[in-house]
């Protein structure tokens, strides 16, 4: 039997950590996802790239310096990109309302800025870029993304960041709202994961 890989995820969200560890197990991959925490903790990174994959690089190269002989470094860089902002905020998601990654004042922020923006422009997408560095230094990026719409309150009590304000396209609930099992299998992170197994099993089958 083939020894599970061993991943490193690149990040010190923890609800990023949860999420993909749980993606994980789903998948029935031979792999082992491991937080940051395992090897010392994840480096400060200045995620100044401008864009997703930029960003997701950055991480998984600062983790991979550290970790032992054999492992695999996985970073995660992620956001909501709103059709009347632009596309903003984008790779800034995270940092929307400051420095200080505050999840509840980004919200805060966005819902202040939508306010006067008409339901029928208040289309958003949640993006997500996973990229994987292998032993060897090979690299492998993956993205997912998924439609929806923006609410002008929050619902639900799940999720994290702007879940509770985002409705997937087809769907009346929230991230916030659906639930783990169904968030799982639609999101932008579990369809950057699936194409991301896909290429695993590839490479495990050469």
């Amino acid at each position: 039997m083939d020894r599970p890989l061993q991943v490193h995820l690149a990040s010190g969200n923890a609800h990023k950590v949860a999420e993909l560890q749980a993606l994980a197990r789903e998948s029935g991959l031979a792999l082992e996802l491991h937080s940051a925490r395992a090897t010392g903790g994840m480096p400060h990174v200045i995620e100044d790239a401008g864009t997703f994959v930029g960003n997701a690089r950055k991480k998984a190269r600062a983790l991979q310096r550290q970790l032992p002989s054999g492992a695999w470094a996985l970073a995660d860089d992620s956001g909501l990109c709103v059709d009347a902002l632009d596309g903003g905020p984008g790779v800034e998601s995270a940092y929307y309302a400051g420095p200080q990654g505050d999840g509840a004042a980004n919200l805060a922020k966005l819902l202040a800025t939508m306010r006067e923006v008409p339901d029928d422009r208040r289309g958003a997408q949640f993006v997500c870029v996973l990229f994987l560095i292998g032993p060897d230094g090979s690299e492998h990026a993956c993205e997912g993304r998924t439609s929806g719409r923006l609410l002008r309150e929050p619902r639900g009590s799940g999720g994290f960041g702007y879940d509770p304000i985002f409705v997937p396209a087809g769907y009346s609930e929230t991230y916030a709202e659906i639930g783990d099992a169904v968030k799982n299998r639609l999101s932008h992170r579990a369809r950057a994961w699936a194409e991301l197994a896909r290429w695993l099993r590839g490479r495990r089958a050469e």
